[in-house]
């Protein structure tokens, strides 16, 4: 491994800090265009329903009203709703408009305004007729053979179900000891990102669109607009300046940037569109509600002898990503923890009349391990074996192979337990939990775990490119198609291109978020930007270097493999007083730059995968429910860290929002009306700054990745995954109440702490 890094693995603070405390960093709402008009969508109030008849002219003849666009003036393209190319994982069931409404929300017209205010007017002066269908919102009901049809499919099921068969699941149930069989489910949170989403579109005489939009995939958006719209590609330019988060719910190309397009079209003039908070949770992409049927065979020493899952989703009203959530969900309950002889696994996504469930931040993975990492737990306390001595046991390794068929290297998952196990002395301060069995607060440790691939290969083929342009004085200009949503990739990037380089990480200069400027990228998702965006910027830097040796070999006489670059500086290995700057070999003998180099690299990539184990001491209050986290030790094995304090960050972050997820956080949809209940920061309740535990990080590279960029490997949808079943097994090992569903409100454990008072007493 190596340790001799000059700007790898050094915390470094964000390219883009400066710009965004100061607030000079520019997003798709700051814009201001001249002549600029305000667009709205007009939502459907009914979960379900024919669409008879649409009048805009009341609106049109509302002075400020500039243009009005309705089902029979747009084109009428299905589309995917989300640009991520996941092979044919995607189903293409959208309109521009919808053909009827499926979910309270469903835009339905739209308009343009010179103000907002005249806008939201001029929607309710819009009158449409509905013929009212009956709705579904459960997927149990939504599977009923006589169920309302929300899309002309066999049982409202997206495609077919996913299969994955091994063995004979029979023989392997024969074989265990024990067996274990639960259903776990998990809610729908919300992304809840900060920067609502939001676009600007304007048209230039040449028919040239330029969209500013908040999407973590502009390249995508750009291909999308293209096929639906009927826009050459070459011409519509996308802008991405910054990002107010995303966690991969703005992966999907939304509504209101083909809306914005459209209504720029025909009105001659640049139009804005940004969300209202209300419309970030309708309109937006929840994550999707899972049920997971999940039945294990083991012997009494603990080993899996089969494994058979039923993995059902909640997609909402259209597909958006649930074929690709039900099947990485199913893969993953696969990979963890070694079963390779029997099993069987099925998922099935099911379209409701509920908003649409989408990417979110641990694509599947979430409720998958979930279930997964509970049972696991429960079969530990049942053979009476340590939850991680159990899990020690049957963790997948080195020399596993996933049920994608990519092998895992190192034994990532183990050394995550090892080393949480001995930092929070696991065994001892699980003993002090029995001390506290009769007080009102009861203290419990959970252990919960994961592995996360970087890159969604082979669902997508990955591909990522970078272009790296040296300046005249020196310092580099590196031009990348990767996004950043404020995770600090961009930095990042700069950071693998000077290391490679051998040039300080203050002469890399960034060129980004403009399709029209850097070449092209799949966009952020599946914790793929340093693992493949930055392996194509090493590779590009590589190149680059190479020119730079092979210029200095020729003006210093010496070979190129006896030079090297360090800060900046190259000289020959051993001779370091034989030396010139990168600036005096660019420049040449004259005051005018006598050479131009130009590195660039086209990089395909598969799978690397990284681990994580979480350690969480919950206190549950008996006579209120509340259930508060304490402390968490975060263990992740990450490759290499190529900016320390920004892995922490992720890190942070996805425990907070797990913990959200585990406890509170839950979209409610009126099962009666299809209305949302809590579509407001009011009333959605997430965690803050206040609600935190206590959070030691640990960072560790044990297995750097060899088709890595210095073999780091992805980490941001890890802690979101991992910190989940942590908290329901430290609940469990609190109070002794196993909770199956999430999340575990207060509500849920007193009325589990009364039907145990009661189950006791009788």
């Amino acid at each position: 491994m190596q340790t001799d890094f000059a700007v790898i693995g050094a915390s470094t603070v964000k390219v883009d800090g400066i710009e965004k405390v100061t607030g000079a960093a520019m997003y798709a709402a700051d814009v201001m265009l001249p002549g600029m008009l305000y667009g709205k969508i007009k939502r459907s109030p009914h979960p379900h329903a024919k669409i008879v008849s649409i009048n805009a002219g009341r609106a049109l003849a509302l002075p400020g009203v500039e243009t009005v666009l309705t089902p029979d003036n747009v084109p009428r393209v299905k589309h995917k709703g989300s640009p991520a190319p996941r092979g044919g994982g995607l189903v293409a069931d959208q309109y521009i408009f919808a053909d009827k409404a499926r979910f309270v929300g469903d835009g339905l017209a739209a308009v343009a305004a010179l103000s907002e205010e005249i806008a939201e007017e001029a929607l309710a002066l819009i009158d449409i007729e509905y013929e009212l269908l009956e709705a579904v919102f459960d997927i149990e009901e939504a599977m009923r053979t006589d169920a309302p049809k929300i899309h002309d499919t066999e049982m409202n099921l997206v495609g077919p179900p996913f299969m994955l068969q091994r063995g004979d699941v029979d023989q392997g149930f024969a074989e265990a000891d024990f067996l274990f069989e639960h259903t776990y489910s998990t809610g729908r949170p919300s992304p809840c990102y900060m920067e609502p989403n939001a676009c600007v579109c304007t048209f230039e005489n040449s028919g040239k669109l330029t969209i500013w939009s908040s999407t973590q995939s502009a390249f995508m958006v750009r291909g999308i607009l293209s096929e639906v719209l009927d826009i050459p590609l070459h011409k519509i330019r996308v802008i991405v300046e910054h990002m107010g988060g995303g966690f991969g719910a703005k992966q999907d190309l939304y509504q209101h940037e083909f809306v914005c397009a459209l209504l720029a079209a025909k009105s001659g003039r640049p139009v804005k569109m940004e969300y209202t908070r209300k419309e970030a949770f309708m309109g937006g992409r929840s994550r999707h509600p899972v049920t997971v049927n999940l039945k294990q065979g083991v012997r009494q020493d603990g080993t899996l002898t089969a494994r058979q899952v039923l993995h059902t989703s909640n997609t909402g009203a259209y597909a958006s990503h649930g074929l690709g959530i039900t099947a990485v969900g199913c893969l993953d309950i696969a990979s963890l923890y070694r079963c390779e002889e029997h099993q069987r696994i099925e998922g099935r996504a099911v379209y409701t009349n509920n908003p649409i469930a989408g990417a979110f931040r641990g694509f599947g993975a979430v409720q998958a391990f979930f279930a997964l990492d509970s049972q696991m737990d429960e079969i530990a306390h049942a053979l009476n074996i340590d939850p991680v001595e159990l899990r020690l046991k049957n963790a997948a390794g080195d020399g596993d192979r996933s049920p994608s068929g990519h092998p895992i290297l190192g034994n990532g998952l183990a050394a995550c337990l090892v080393r949480g196990e001995k930092e929070m002395n696991w065994i001892e301060e699980r003993k002090k939990t029995a001390a506290q069995a009769d007080s009102r607060i009861r203290r419990g440790w959970g252990v919960g775990t994961e592995m996360h691939s970087s890159g969604a290969y082979p669902d997508i083929k990955e591909v990522s490119n970078a272009i790296l342009n040296m300046n005249e004085d020196g310092t580099v200009k590196l031009f990348t198609g990767v996004a950043d949503l404020g995770t600090g990739s961009l930095t990042v990037m700069a950071q693998i291109a000077a290391e490679e380089l051998g040039i300080p990480f203050k002469d890399i200069q960034i060129v980004y978020g403009d399709t029209d400027a850097v070449p092209f990228d799949l966009g952020a998702y599946a914790s793929r930007t340093t693992y493949v965006g930055g392996g194509a910027v090493k590779k590009a830097a590589t190149n680059l270097k190479s020119q730079l040796l092979a210029l200095a070999s020729g003006k210093m006489e010496v070979a190129v493999e006896d030079l090297e670059i360090r800060d900046g500086i190259i000289s020959v290995k051993g001779v370091p007083s034989s030396r010139v700057s990168v600036k005096e070999l660019i420049q040449g003998e004259g005051s005018v730059p006598a050479h131009t180099l130009i590195g660039q690299a086209t990089h395909h990539s598969k799978v690397a995968y990284s681990f994580a184990a979480h350690f969480a001491e919950v206190e549950v209050d008996i006579e209120t429910g509340q259930i508060q986290v304490k402390q968490v030790v975060a263990v992740h094995e990450v490759g290499q860290a190529v900016n320390p304090i920004g892995v922490e960050g992720q890190i942070e972050g996805g425990i907070q929002q797990g913990i959200g997820h585990s406890l509170t956080e839950d979209y409610v949809i009126d099962k009666q009306t299809g209305q949302s209940l809590n579509a407001s920061f009011v009333d959605y309740k997430m965690p803050l700054a206040m609600d935190m535990p206590k959070i030691k990080s640990i960072i560790l590279e044990e297995v750097p990745h060899p088709t890595a960029p210095f073999g780091a490997k992805g980490v941001g949808e890890d802690p979101i995954i991992a910190i989940g079943p942590a908290i329901a097994n430290a609940v469990f090992d609190a109070i002794g109440i196993r909770f199956r569903e999430l999340p575990i409100t207060p509500e849920k454990v007193l009325q589990a702490l009364k039907e145990k008072q009661v189950n006791v007493s009788s």
